[in-house]
């Protein structure tokens, strides 16, 4: 029997939370191909005319048209890896969709952090289906409305595993925000690979 994801209770939104997509001997495989073999990179973003390191390590692989532009970075896809490819087979055949490419993201420690932002880029379509893959240290993943972000509406977290599987769809990413906020290196003082599977319809150069 395949795996079911677990859904969240989200107005607007449809996220999917899976636990274990990977076993533990997978996890462990993957972790060292994804630790020592991706051409990991520091970015530098253009941000309210500034430009700002991002404070994790990035790579982007998929097919050749799979161009992909945000914060005025433009990623030129990397060749998929017979790892990478297998470890999209087993998310697209769980998740039923098709993706084109992935963003991979280095988190060193619990210093690494990604802030308050939704995948809405106009290459992804109007409501854009990602799967999101972690190896590695947990994280904990936030989500928060847009409407009410400035309110007392509380924040939803889902702690991410290693070998789980994050699903977001429909108009998870019109009406929602996440985020993978810091924590002290106390709590989180290992690495962490995180995969977001995505589908890019139309590249922008």
């Amino acid at each position: 029997m395949a795996p079911r994801f677990h859904w969240l209770t989200l107005p607007d939104g449809e996220v999917g939370y899976l636990s274990q997509l990977f076993n533990l001997s997978e996890q462990q495989a993957y972790f060292q191909f994804l630790m020592n073999s991706v051409d990991w990179q520091y970015e530098t973003l253009s941000l309210f005319g500034k430009q700002v390191v991002v404070p994790r390590k990035v790579a982007w692989y998929g097919d050749s048209e799979a161009v992909y532009a945000y914060s005025g970075v433009l990623h030129q896809p990397l060749p998929w890896t017979a790892e990478l490819t297998k470890i999209k087979q087993k998310v697209e055949h769980v998740c039923g969709e098709h993706f084109n490419s992935v963003l991979l993201n280095l988190y060193q420690n619990g210093a690494d952090y990604m802030g308050w932002h939704s995948d809405d880029e106009p290459e992804l379509g109007d409501d854009p289906v990602i799967a999101s893959v972690s190896f590695g240290a947990s994280r904990d993943f936030k989500l928060r409305h847009k409407k009410y972000r400035k309110s007392q509406q509380p924040v939803v977290t889902q702690t991410l595993i290693s070998g789980s599987c994050l699903l977001m769809k429909g108009a998870t990413q019109r009406y929602w925000q996440h985020s993978v906020p810091k924590r002290s290196l106390n709590k989180v003082s290992e690495p962490r690979v995180n995969l977001t599977f995505r589908l890019v319809k139309l590249a922008e150069i």
